[in-house]
């Protein structure tokens, strides 16, 4: 039981940080080779789990902060993440088992 519980501390802290490395991708495009990162890959993340990395991210840069997308859809995204994740641990875990 306590291998579930580091893999899945790890399983977020990996998806916080990818999040925060996509906004800051996103922030510093200015080359030509690169492939621009797009908003749905910013949602998809945060619907992932990387929803207060985004949120975080975003004041630390001072980044799209007059978007109203991202300013009401993430910190709802970071609230359902965090009940998930208390849920998914004082439960056990016993709900992801099927």
């Amino acid at each position: 039981m306590i291998l579930l519980y580091i893999v899945f501390i790890v399983y977020i802290a990996a998806v916080n940080l990818y999040a925060v490395m996509l906004l800051k991708a996103q922030r510093d495009e200015n080359g030509e080779n690169e492939k621009p990162v797009g908003d749905g890959k910013l949602i998809l993340c945060a619907i992932m789990g990387g929803a207060i990395g985004i949120y975080a991210t975003m004041f630390i840069l001072k980044y799209r902060l007059k978007n109203l997308l991202f300013m009401i859809l993430m910190p709802v995204l970071a609230v359902f993440n965090i009940y998930l994740f208390m849920l998914a641990f004082k439960s056990g875990y016993s709900f992801l088992i099927v």
